[in-house]
């Protein structure tokens, strides 16, 4: 009554596949270079010189090449972007800590605290918002 089936199915697991699988931590490298590569760019419009020394230097390494620095002016108030910074610092650290790395924590934390305390010397409070949270 029905023919049976002569290919082989297009649900059948992909496990044999010949592409390239990425490890978790490699995931996680990924991500958290892409939040310092944003905490950089905002850093740079800030002008904070050494900060962004220190961000490229962790971004450099963990993408194995420097990053480009950030050329253009957003023309933000320079409390909006140090709530931005300040916002991307905790996305960094929440997965370099997940990654456990250390020094990108201990950075990111850095981060967070010069982006607080340049908010209150400014009599502005940092935005009420839980990092990561959408």
């Amino acid at each position: 009554m029905y023919e049976p089936i002569r290919s082989p199915s297009v649900h059948a697991p992909a496990d044999d596949a010949d592409f390239p699988h990425r490890s978790r931590e490699d995931e996680l490298d990924i991500q958290l270079a892409g939040h310092l590569a944003a905490l950089l760019a905002v850093t740079d419009e800030l002008g904070l010189g050494t900060a962004g020394d220190r961000i490229a230097e962790q971004v450099a390494r963990l993408r194995g090449a420097p990053p480009a620095r950030h050329a253009g002016l957003t023309d933000a108030a320079p409390a909006d972007l140090h709530r931005r910074a300040h916002a991307l610092a905790g996305r960094a650290l929440l997965v370099a800590a997940s990654r456990a790395d250390t020094t990108a924590a201990i950075l990111s934390a850095e981060r967070m605290d010069a982006h607080t305390a340049a908010l209150a010397a400014a009599d502005v409070a940092p935005s009420g918002h839980l990092v990561g949270a959408h």
